[in-house]
């Protein structure tokens, strides 16, 4: 049974969240139908564009995402120290990026001034990621719904939220859904991913060699250059060789290809690990995390959290080192 998005969606317990919308119709997302023939390969693009626009507007940062044929994956951290930071002028250019004629219907006549309770509501919303997830899956439904000159629902009728409770869910969760198109046959190599946040950020530090400069709009690493002052807790260059490793030792098997250091350091398990990113426990879980962390959910969700402990404790039975 699904939980309620507010009930899961709590940043006094994690900013980052896990978000899979999938599409409701036979029509593809993208890639080639083979019930009709269609190919909606372009769609690819209207969705990676429009995620880097909200990348922009929104107080939330994108750390991971994969666009596959019939759904979609995020991985997404709220920023809300940024959303404080920023003046109530800020608020309104970039809410104005979203809504122009909700912002043009609030300034009052002849000053161009909105309200303080109307920009604090304003500021809420950008860091909201149901609003977030609202304004990149409703762009899309209409631009699809165009094309196909049809009405109607698009996506199904809520997105799937999951909390990322800690470094080792984060691991996980990011893992998982950057290999998405290599474990769904759809690619060999990192590089061939297409749509992938880890293909935008090979392709962003190749261009960076070249001397060109073309951001990927996605929340950097520890270890790489940026004006963020805020990083994803583990090196690029650690989260290459992870993923790398997982590819192989998928056909190899991981018996015979050496463990990366990273899993090692938090504890988990490589041939558990290996596993869970094979099949669907990932998406399975309420929760992502370790054991430490999945014991605090429970004293922090209560209900919620005991009706998704089986699959929780599932997933991280296998994934990491009692």
């Amino acid at each position: 049974m699904p939980h309620a998005r507010s009930s899961l969606i709590d940043l006094s317990v994690t900013p980052y969240y896990h978000c899979i919308a999938r599409c409701v119709r036979r029509a593809f997302l993208c890639g080639e139908d083979s019930y009709t023939g269609t190919n909606y390969s372009h769609r690819r693009d209207w969705v990676e564009a429009r995620i880097r626009v909200l990348a922009d507007i929104f107080a939330i940062n994108v750390c991971a995402y994969a666009v596959m044929s019939n759904h979609l994956h995020l991985v997404l951290r709220v920023d809300t120290i940024a959303a404080e930071q920023w003046d109530d002028a800020d608020v309104v250019a970039h809410y104005r990026a979203l809504f122009p004629m909700a912002v043009q219907s609030q300034e009052e006549t002849g000053t161009k001034s909105v309200s303080e309770t109307t920009v604090s509501l304003w500021r809420e919303r950008l860091t909201n990621i149901s609003w977030f997830m609202r304004t990149l899956n409703e762009h899309i439904a209409r631009k699809a719904n165009e094309e196909d000159n049809v009405t109607g629902r698009f996506w199904e009728g809520r997105f799937k939220s999951q909390p990322i409770l800690d470094e080792t869910g984060l691991l996980t969760c990011m893992a998982y859904v950057d290999l998405n198109p290599i474990r769904a046959n759809m690619a060999t190599s990192l590089e061939t991913s297409d749509f992938t946040s880890i293909q935008a950020r090979l392709l962003a530090n190749a261009k960076a060699l070249q001397g060109k400069t073309t951001p990927a709009k996605l929340m950097p690493f520890s270890d790489e250059n940026s004006t963020i002052s805020e990083t994803l807790p583990f090196r690029f260059d650690d989260y290459l060789v992870t993923l790398t490793w997982a590819i192989a030792s998928s056909s190899k098997g991981v018996g015979t290809v050496s463990a990366p250091p990273t899993l090692e350091s938090y504890g988990i398990s490589p041939a558990g690990w290996a596993d869970a990113l094979r099949g669907r426990d990932v998406e399975s879980a309420t929760f992502l995390g370790g054991p430490p962390s999945l014991t605090k959910a429970a004293m922090h969700y209560g209900k919620a959290w005991l009706k998704g402990m089986v699959l929780a404790q599932r997933l991280y039975h296998v994934v990491t080192v009692q």
